[in-house]
């Protein structure tokens, strides 16, 4: 049912107290927002009032009409990677024009329901891909960053690295310092407030001492001369269907991109809070806030994993916080925008610089390297096609590696809708009359784990009439796993950590169990909920339910013995 989470939360009764957390979070959802848009107008040349409306149109779309409680919608560095491709190869009206064909291919994705399809997208090709797009994005920094005098940075990187090590000589110290000072802001500023986003505060303190000092250094208003409030339409003049048509690919690779980024960030949010998301109900809603996005000349717009993150860790649990991020944005830019024209560019490098940095998931890549060989090399292969060939390159040639990963593992995959989650009844029948605490929750799997596996089992849990207390993986059928296969283990573990679900591991291989040796995981869980037979696990199981069920009953006698003491 494609029904808007802002409606449930409604329906289901808002409490006055979660009203106060979602402004809170909202506001520091939006003043993460601002300083962002700023730093991707400079890099893609829109203005930055067109960027902060896309962020405000998506703000309030996805919020009222998404799939997700707490996803934040808005302009990202991927999508300002893609959107400046495009620029390059065919100017502004074609981006505004391949932002709206884009989200009306969302829309579509999401009425035919293919959401779970696109979460099937190996791991190794996402990782890879983002990993290009930082890395894309952290060396174009490096020209207004060191106040470089040189052209425009290609997106290639050999060429871009070629014409950076030619203008070494041309460096500016009036830019640097600016730029060092708010690198050095935005990493130790949490250190001094968790609330207050760093990335503001680097804007704020560097700008006003520019201006202080007077030191000459390019800015914001230097490099877009028309940073008013405004919104500027689409202009179709000179575009025909033919010239449409030829957009349809650049409109493919943003739709693909920007549902799978706003479904991953949904999924991250759902490990964070528990609530579940309707990956198609959230497609439809990226659709329009892209269609409208492109209608105000903004950039493409995407699921925000930080600014999720962000509003989640501040308190918020409901669409409102992305509404309040959204109305946070109009105020910020009515008092800011008078001024957005003194930012140093190199200020605005630096903030992109850390945006870069922290999409690269530097541990995760590095964790890749122990899976696989099959996921190693396309890892690699994403990464070098993203890096060489550019983003919308790389976006159908990884397509195509993941048609043919799928296709290699369809017949588990066929398997698995039926099987990968079935009691093992062979030796069990989950019922007190054979013995077996209800609140055991025992599953066999089928020859692969695969992707869909972890969201099987947390449905399947919250079905259960019964509390889960444990859950029992019996592996004796799987030979073996990839990357993917071991972050929806990953994913399970993480669900039963936050529940206080003791998971359990029966019959493991070799392969899987190097798999998992390699990455930590089972250092992580103990290789003492590794066993070699069903009977054992269950006994495990039966004594940490014992152990848990005696642990309340003492916290319950504490607090009884500390309520009497109060009363007295």
């Amino acid at each position: 049912m494609l029904k808007p989470k802002l409606i449930s939360v409604l329906q289901d009764g808002y409490k006055k107290e979660q009203l106060f957390k979602d402004i809170s979070a909202g506001i520091i959802a939006g003043l993460i927002t601002v300083p962002l848009s700023a730093a991707l107008a400079a890099f893609t040349g829109v203005s930055p009032g067109n960027v902060l409306v896309a962020a405000i149109i998506a703000g309030f779309i996805v919020s009222l009409l998404g799939g997700s409680n707490v996803q934040i919608s808005g302009p990202t560095g991927t999508m300002a990677v893609i959107a400046y491709e495009i620029i390059v190869d065919r100017g502004y009206p074609a981006l505004f024009v391949t932002a709206v064909l884009a989200g009306i291919i969302l829309i579509l994705l999401g009425l035919l329901k293919t959401g779970n399809l696109l979460k099937l997208i190996p791991y190794p090709i996402t990782t890879g891909f983002t990993s290009g797009i930082a890395i894309i994005l952290f060396v174009r920094q490096l020209k207004d960053f060191l106040g470089l005098d040189m052209a425009e940075v290609p997106l290639k990187i050999i060429p871009g690295l070629t014409m950076y090590i030619k203008s070494l000589g041309t460096i500016s110290f009036n830019s640097l310092i600016p730029g060092i000072i708010a690198l050095l802001i935005i990493i130790s500023w949490p250190l001094i407030n968790k609330r207050i986003p760093g990335t503001l505060m680097a804007i704020i303190i560097t700008t006003g001492l520019t201006q202080l000092l007077r030191i000459d250094a390019e800015t914001l208003g230097d490099r877009i001369s028309q940073l008013s409030f405004r919104l500027t339409p689409v202009q179709l003049s000179g575009f025909n269907l033919i010239n449409i048509a030829e957009l349809i690919p650049a409109s493919l690779t943003i739709a693909l991109v920007a549902g799978a980024e706003s479904l991953f960030s949904a999924v991250v949010a759902e490990g964070m809070t528990g609530d579940r998301h309707n990956s198609n109900t959230e497609l439809i809603s990226q659709g329009i806030a892209n269609i409208l996005a492109g209608l105000a000349a903004g950039i493409p717009v995407t699921g925000s994993i930080s600014r999720t993150a962000a509003s989640i860790k501040n308190g918020g649990r409901t669409p409102v916080a992305g509404i309040i991020h959204a109305i946070t944005i109009i105020a910020a830019m009515l008092l800011m925008m008078p001024f957005a024209g003194l930012i140093p560019l190199s200020v605005l490098s630096a903030i992109l610089m850390m945006v870069a940095w922290n999409m690269a998931e530097w541990v995760t890549f590095k964790n890749l390297f122990k899976a696989p060989k099959s996921d190693i090399a396309v890892l690699l292969l994403t990464l070098v096609f993203t890096l060489f060939l550019g983003p919308a390159a790389a976006v159908g040639l990884g397509v195509i590696m993941a048609c043919f990963l799928i296709m290699k593992r369809k017949t588990s995959m066929d398997s698995s809708a039926n099987n990968i989650l079935t009691a093992d009844m062979t030796d069990y029948v989950l019922d007190k009359k054979n013995g077996i605490d209800p609140s055991i929750q025992i599953f066999q799997i089928s020859e692969s784990f695969f992707f869909g596996a972890a969201d099987k089992f947390t449905n399947i849990i919250q079905r259960n009439i019964t509390p889960t207390h444990a859950i029992i993986l019996n592996m004796k059928y799987v030979s073996f796993i990839d990357e993917t296969d071991y972050h929806a283990i990953f994913k399970t573990y993480s669900y039963c950590r936050k529940h206080r679900i003791l998971l359990l591991f029966v019959n493991v291989q070799m392969q899987p169990l190097s798999v998992m040796e390699k990455n930590g995981f089972i250092e992580l869980i103990s290789r003492d909920n590794f066993l070699s037979s069903t009977d054992a696990a269950v006994e495990r199981a039966k004594a940490y339910i014992e152990l848990t069920k005696q642990a309340r009953k003492n916290e319950n006698r504490k607090r009884k013995a500390k309520n009497e003491q109060t009363g007295t």
